[in-house]
């Protein structure tokens, strides 16, 4: 599909406000309502939106502990490496996970109410089948949480 530049205005706005209005949104690209939501529905149906989510606030959840683990697994044979994604896949407390080139293979987000709960899941992830080594630093101030994509 070719984007022009209200097909990126419009992804940048709906990113932006998963609950913008029709009519709101078209006023903001400049079309009636009717060429706008057929715009929104084709990117929809391409498979340029995924879904629409509330973003949570974190502290007021009582979330105080964000930290970042780096996993380490024992080979990567496809047993420890399915095993341990279903584990990440299973596991609420895990928001983010990506599995990376370098010194180690998997880079986890944890959250926890507290730095007990948080000692609990590391040890959780340690006792999870191939996994060898883990390294983890606890965030001690958030600078930026966005998951926006740079649409210019």
């Amino acid at each position: 599909m070719q984007f022009d530049s209200t097909d990126l205005t419009l992804l940048k706005h709906i990113q932006s406000d998963g609950r913008i209005s029709n009519s709101k949104l078209a006023e903001k690209v400049n079309l009636s309502e009717t060429p706008c939501w057929r715009r929104w529905k084709k990117l929809e149906d391409e498979g340029y939106i995924d879904q629409y989510r509330a973003v949570l606030n974190r502290k007021k959840l009582g979330f105080n502990v964000v930290g970042f683990t780096q996993i380490t697994l024992s080979s990567h044979e496809e047993e420890n490496t399915d095993l341990f994604e279903q584990f990440v896949a299973q596991t609420d407390w895990i928001p983010l996970c990506h599995c990376v080139t370098g010194t180690f293979d998997f880079l986890v987000q944890v959250v926890a109410r507290d730095l007990d709960e948080y000692y609990e899941r590391i040890h959780q992830l340690r006792r999870v089948q191939g996994v060898s080594a883990l390294h983890s630093s606890v965030s001690v101030k958030e600078i930026k949480n966005s998951s926006l994509l740079p649409l210019d």
